[in-house]
Parts: C-alpha cells; sequence; structure tokens
C-alpha cells in the first residue's frame, strides 16, 4: 500500500504482522491512559465544583439536596470511576487490534425506529455528546487526519475514521458515559458533566494527538505524511484510498449530499449543546432534513437536490411576490378564525371548540393551487413549514400535559403563528423569540391552572381567551406584536403564580410540620411497643408509657433528635422501669433496685412535668408505679391489666400515631406495583380525576408515603396515603398527567423529529404516532 517513491521512508508499514506495530499500538495505548489518568482529577473537581455552585443556586431544597448528594456520591467514587474509564479507553485499543471497534455515540447509536422512542432524557445525553464529538472533530481534524492515515496501518492498511480510532473524541465521551452508568445520577447532572468534560479533556486533547503524531514520525510511520484542508467539490476528489501515504494529502470531507443516507445520520451536526438556541437550530435543521428525505421517499423521480431546503434553515428569497400573495391569504384565513371562534361557543356549552388545523392547512394548499402561479406557487421548503407548523399544533391537540379546553384555545394560534413562521425565518430556532416563549407560558398556565371543562383558578380561562382573541384581532405582519402581548401576559401569571405559591408553601409547611409530628410518634409508637408487646404488664404502667410517656418522648425526638443523648436517656429510663417492676429474689437484684429506682421515679416526674402532664393524674401514676417497686422487692408480681382495657390504651396509642388499625390492611400485588411506582414521582406530579379535577403533589413523605395534594390555587385538599391514590388510579377514579419540565415548544419539536424519524425508518405513522 505505500507509495514506491517513498517506500523506503515508511520502515513500519510494510508487514501488518510486523511485531514492531504492536509495539507502537501499545506505546500510543500507553499515551492515551496516561493523558487520561492527568486530566481526569481536573475534570471530577470541577465537575463537583460546577454541582456545588448549581446547589447554592438552586430553587428548592429538593433540588440543593438531589445535587449535593450526587456531588458526594462523584467525590466517594471517583477512584473506581476513573479506573473504569481507563479500562473502557484501554479496551477500544484491544478492540482496534482485533478490528471491531466501531464506536458511536450520537444519534446513530439507536437503531430506525428505536430512536422514535427514546426518553427526552436520553435524547439530551446523546446530543450533549454529539455536540461534542463533532465540535472537537472540527478542532482537531487535521491531526485526527494524520492519525487515522497512521494508524491505519497499524490496523492492516484498511482505512479508519472516528469511530474506529482508538483515540478519537468519540472514545473518550463513549468511557465517560460507560464509567457513569453502574451511578445513580439524574439527566441533569450528567449533561453538566458533560459540559466540563467538554472542557477539561476533550478541549485539550490536540496536546495528546501532537504527541502522538510526533512519536509517529520519530519511528518512520508516514513521516511525510502532510494535511490539507480540502477546497474542491467532492466528485473532484481523488479516490479514498489514494491520500492514504503520499508525501502531501487531502484530507476528504464527507458527502452530506448523498440521498440514499437517512437525513437523521446528521441529526444536530453542528455546535449544538444540550439547551439553547444552537440546540434548538440543530433539532430544527434535522427536523427539515428529514421532511426533505421524505419527500425525496415520496417522490423518487424529483430532483434530490431541489426537493431538500437548506441545512441552515434560512428559505429561499427569489418569490417575494408569491411571499407577499401567501401572507395575505393566511391574513384573510386569520380573520375567518377570529369570526369563527366567536360563534364557537354557546349559552349552554360556553367553551371554545377546537379549530380543525389540518384542515386549515389543506385549505391553504388548495387556495395557493388555484392561483394563478399553480402547483408553483410555494417552493419545497414553504411547504416544509407548513407541515411543521400544522404538526406542531396537531402535536398541543394530543399533548396530555394540556386540558382540554386550553388546547381548543390555542388551536386558534395556528394561523398566526403559520404566518409569522413565514415572516420572521428565524423563528423557530430561537429559544428567546417571543412568540415560541408566548406559546410556552400560555401552555403552562393552561396547564397550571386550567382544568379539562374551563373551570379554573384566578381566571385564567378567560385570560388565555382573550389573549388569544386578541393575537387574532390585532397581528398584521408585524412580529414586535408577540413581544408586547407577551410582557403583559407575563406580567399577569407572575402575579399569580406568586400568591399561589406563596399559599402552596404555608400549606407545605403545616403539613411538613404534622408529618414531622407524625413520623415521631410512630417512632415512639414503635419503641415503646416493641418493649411492651408480649409482656402483662399492670394497667397503671401501660397508661403511663402508652400516654403520657409516649407524649414526652415525642417532645424530646422532635426537639432533639434520635440521636442526642436525651433520646437515649428516656429511652433507658423507660427499659430501667420495667426492670424494676420484675419479681427479685437474689440480693444483687434488689440492691440494684434499690439504688435506682428513685432516680427512675424522678426522671419519670421530670418528663410529665416537661410536657405540662396534669400534676394530680401524675402523681397518682408514680404512686402506682412506686407501689409495684415495692412488690417487685418483696418478690411478689402485679396483676396483668385486663385484655379490653389493654386493647383499648395500645389502640389509642396506635391512633394518636397516625395508625387507626393494628393490623397491616391487605394489599394485592397490583397495588403494591402501583405504589412502588408511585414512590418514583416527582414533587409538581398532577393528576386529574373523575369530576376533571386537577390536584398537585406538592410534597409527600418517604416514609410514612402521605402525598400532601394541593389545587391549582396552591390550597392543600388532601393527604392522601399511597395505597388510597394507587387504589383511585387502579379504579379509573385518578390518573397521572405525565407532564414535563421542557417548554412546551422544545417538547413539540423533539416529539415531530422522533414522529418523522421513525417514519424514515419505515414505520407506519400511527406506529410513529404511538412510539
Amino acid at each position: 500500500m505505500t507509495d514506491p517513491e517513498h517506500a523506503g521512508t515508511d520502515k513500519a508499514s510494510g508487514d501488518p504482522n510486523d511485531p514492531r506495530l504492536a509495539q507502537h499500538l501499545k506505546h500510543c495505548r500507553h499515551l492515551a491512559i496516561d493523558y487520561a489518568r492527568r486530566f481526569l482529577p481536573i475534570f471530577w473537581r470541577q465537575w463537583c465544583e460546577r454541582l456545588g455552585e448549581c446547589a447554592e443556586r438552586a430553587r428548592s431544597n429538593t433540588d440543593a439536596t438531589s445535587l449535593l448528594e450526587c456531588k458526594r456520591l462523584l467525590e466517594a467514587s471517583q477512584y473506581a470511576l476513573e479506573e473504569a474509564f481507563c479500562q473502557q479507553l484501554g479496551n477500544g485499543f484491544d478492540q482496534f487490534k482485533n478490528k471491531q471497534l466501531k464506536t458511536l455515540a450520537g444519534e446513530e447509536r439507536f437503531s430506525g425506529s428505536l430512536l422514535s422512542r427514546v426518553e427526552p432524557s436520553d435524547l439530551e445525553e446523546t446530543i450533549a455528546i454529539t455536540s461534542i464529538t463533532h465540535r472537537a472533530d472540527g478542532c482537531f481534524s487535521g491531526p485526527l487526519w494524520l492519525l487515522h492515515q497512521r494508524m491505519a496501518l497499524l490496523n492492516g492498511g484498511e482505512k479508519i475514521a472516528e469511530p474506529g480510532n482508538p483515540v478519537s473524541p468519540v472514545q473518550f465521551c463513549e468511557a465517560l458515559r460507560t464509567s457513569l452508568l453502574p451511578l445513580a445520577l439524574d439527566n441533569r447532572t450528567r449533561v453538566i458533566g458533560f459540559k466540563v468534560f467538554d472542557k477539561e479533556v476533550i478541549a485539550p486533547l490536540g496536546e495528546l494527538y501532537e504527541v502522538m503524531n510526533r512519536y509517529f514520525v520519530e519511528v518512520d510511520l508516514l513521516a511525510n505524511l502532510r494535511y490539507t484542508a480540502a477546497s474542491e467539490p467532492s466528485s473532484k476528489r481523488p479516490a479514498a484510498g489514494a491520500s492514504a501515504v503520499g508525501h502531501e494529502a487531502e484530507a476528504p470531507s464527507p458527502d452530506i449530499g448523498t440521498p440514499q443516507r437517512r437525513a437523521s445520520d446528521r441529526l444536530l451536526s453542528g455546535m449544538a449543546t444540550s439547551a439553547g438556541t444552537h440546540y434548538q437550530a440543530g433539532l430544527y435543521n434535522a427536523i427539515r432534513l428529514l421532511q426533505g428525505h421524505l419527500n425525496h421517499l415520496v417522490e423518487p423521480d424529483g430532483d434530490a437536490e431541489g426537493a431538500a431546503p437548506p441545512t441552515n434553515g434560512t428559505e429561499p428569497h427569489h418569490r417575494p411576490r408569491n411571499l407577499e400573495q401567501l401572507v395575505s391569504l393566511l391574513h384573510d384565513l386569520q380573520v375567518l378564525a377570529l369570526t369563527q371562534s366567536q360563534g364557537s361557543g354557546s349559552e349552554a356549552r360556553p367553551l371554545i371548540a377546537s379549530q380543525p388545523v389540518r384542515q386549515v392547512s389543506e385549505q391553504v394548499l388548495e387556495q395557493l393551487a388555484t392561483g394563478s402561479e399553480g402547483s408553483d406557487a410555494l417552493a419545497p421548503g414553504d411547504l416544509y413549514t407548513i407541515d411543521l407548523v400544522e404538526l406542531l399544533f396537531e402535536y398541543m391537540l394530543f399533548d396530555d400535559n394540556l386540558p382540554d379546553s386550553v388546547k381548543a384555545l390555542l388551536s386558534y394560534l395556528h394561523t398566526p403563528f403559520l404566518k409569522l413562521a413565514f415572516i420572521d425565518t428565524d423563528f423557530f430556532e430561537q429559544t428567546n423569540h417571543p412568540a415560541r416563549v408566548l406559546l410556552n407560558s400560555l401552555a403552562e398556565a393552561g396547564a397550571r391552572w386550567v382544568s379539562n371543562d374551563g373551570t379554573c383558578q384566578y381566571d385564567m380561562y378567560n385570560k388565555i381567551k382573550t389573549t388569544v382573541f386578541g393575537l387574532l384581532a390585532k397581528f398584521n405582519n408585524d412580529p414586535r406584536l408577540f413581544a408586547e402581548v407577551l410582557v403583559e401576559f407575563n406580567a399577569y401569571t407572575v402575579s399569580v403564580a406568586r400568591r399561589q405559591e406563596l399559599t402552596e408553601c404555608r400549606a407545605l409547611e403545616k403539613v411538613q410540620g404534622e408529618e414531622k409530628l407524625r413520623e415521631a410518634k410512630q417512632r415512639v409508637n414503635d419503641e415503646v411497643r416493641q418493649r411492651t408487646d408480649n409482656r402483662e404488664l399492670p394497667s397503671a404502667v401501660l397508661l403511663l408509657l402508652l400516654q403520657p410517656w409516649s407524649d414526652y418522648l415525642s417532645f424530646v425526638i422532635l426537639r432533639y433528635g434520635e440521636s442526642s443523648n436525651s433520646w437515649h436517656q428516656c429511652v433507658k429510663v423507660m427499659d430501667q422501669l420495667l426492670w424494676t417492676l420484675d419479681p427479685k429474689t437474689r440480693q444483687g437484684e434488689k440492691a440494684r433496685q434499690r439504688e435506682i429506682q428513685g432516680n427512675v421515679l424522678r426522671a419519670l416526674q421530670a418528663g410529665l412535668d416537661n410536657i405540662g402532664y396534669d400534676q394530680a393524674k401524675g402523681k397518682k401514676l408514680l404512686e402506682a408505679v412506686a407501689a409495684l417497686q415495692r412488690m417487685a422487692l418483696q418478690s411478689r408480681r402485679a396483676e396483668p391489666a385486663p385484655e379490653p382495657m389493654r386493647s383499648r390504651l395500645e389502640s389509642i396509642a396506635a391512633g394518636k400515631a397516625g395508625r387507626s388499625r393494628l393490623t397491616p390492611e391487605p394489599v394485592t400485588e397490583e397495588e403494591q406495583k402501583v405504589v412502588e411506582d408511585l414512590k418514583l414521582i416527582e414533587f409538581g406530579t398532577w393528576f386529574e380525576y373523575e369530576s376533571h379535577r386537577r390536584l398537585k403533589v406538592a410534597w409527600y413523605h418517604k416514609r410514612t408515603l402521605h402525598y400532601m395534594l394541593v389545587d391549582q390555587q396552591g390550597r392543600k385538599v388532601a393527604m392522601s396515603s399511597a395505597l388510597q391514590l394507587a387504589r383511585d388510579m387502579i379504579a379509573g377514579r385518578a390518573r397521572i398527567i405525565h407532564g414535563s419540565t421542557q417548554p412546551f415548544f422544545e417538547r413539540a419539536l423533539e416529539n415531530i423529529y422522533q414522529q418523522l424519524n421513525a417514519k424514515a425508518g419505515g414505520e407506519s405513522a400511527e406506529e410513529a404516532a404511538h412510539g
């Protein structure tokens, strides 16, 4: 494979079985692992510091605690993670040697239709890795290309690329992803980690590549190889194999115009990050590529280049008259939608009926087709825009997070948003575009304060209705109107949110206090019953331990905690009391009892005084205890409490501890499974009940599994047990509204991408919709 003219300079490139090639590969493996061991400690430290900073800025104690727990987990696991990382990196060299290395850490990791079923959290991690690798491949294109050619000789002369190079950026990202798999880290922590990893480990990779290329030059492995960036079209480039061994070769660029490749293979192939404008631009471009790809499949005889829209999201500007005609048509449809909406409600049914989004799109296309330009009235990119806006609003109509009444209102924004998409071509890519933010705000407010039947808190339904139809009436061709409406609507919702959060916060503080007391009483009841169950005791002792002394124990555990000396002393007094009531036959035991029984009585008296127990009742109880202790010294056993009295005392104590039933309630296997699932839900999860009432889980106690449910105004409605919630769900009386922390628009675009990608992979439209 060597160039005859320079065969003498490539001493190690002649025989794939040359032992020197194995030595070169071993040396490269050592260089890569040494690089990782130098930079990984910096990465772990910076990652942990970043998590600490995020915890300080967290909006709730729950978020802060979660971040700090992840930080502690990373700090505790650092050594093991570094070893796992280096092991994974080293394994890449072994796979390379066996010609089995092909690491795809971007969206290509998911095959065909499976990508449509990827969770949003997995997609974010995949996009983060894809972003890192694309950026690094671009930054280190020169030294990487040199390494590809030189390492090809270590691979028996077979051409390699990034997935097959054991030191390419994708191998480092995959090593991190794999080493983190055993850790229970949330997606936010992982994405933060990948960002820090990009800065601290990937960015300095040029140093490693320089050292490795210099080593190859020193051992005369393609020592005269040079990299020159390609400047000619791909059709004029030499064959791929010709550039591998010459003095000065041209680095081949991937052919991005091949129509046979799935367009989704280039998902977010830019400087995308997991959130923000770059991410949205990449996602939008991926959708446009898929639209072009699907159009090519439908019309295989068409011009492939003409069928696909520009990959940068811009629209062609060669048809100003057609664009003006389109905007005018959309304005007429907007006026028509306003007129129709006014008559869609009635006194009997005041709710607005949904606008048929698909019919509006079809109406646009029909009217344009009958115009002067006929079928040439729209460029392919314009057809994709009409289709994309339709998909956006169809997703909205099936979004489980939105009440039906709000879906109906927002459906009337389809036409003004379609018009905006032609007037402002950056609309889909900018996360902070006023129209996008407004739609997100309207959707969030509707999900938060409106029910399916239109009932609402803070008159939010009418506020959304006024905003939507105000846009229909006022939006001509000036996108600035969206910013004005956004400012006014957000001012209203911010005020409402503050009132609701204040109400919810007060209710939460009260419930947390009640639950803390309930938990303390349960802990005390367990501690007392552990000593009294299966043991015959006099009535006075049972009354003392199950009532006033249990109250005092609850006071101690709330004030000082279970690990305090005060708590341990109280438990010790209880144990000593019970010991002093047992009949004593030995002189040593009698002497010991005489020594401690006075201290026990004084400790009991102090405890009763601390909780303000009735003095007369307390005196009688302690006098009874003293009499029982004297009987024990006389080797006599007191008469136990009658069974009915004992059962009544235990029932009262269990009720005070929040356990109305002394025997566990039977739970079916299905109920237990739902209860286990409920343990995993997050605060803020919404339930919808049969009456269309929506209640939110504002908080739940992990030990007692009591869930605080609040209404859309933030007021506490109920404290429901996990078992009761499970039974309501199984019976169909309640269901979880599967919402998302992502803004509506971002959820919609990701869903559209997944559906189009599924169709490109061969699924039916129905399968894609439910994938």
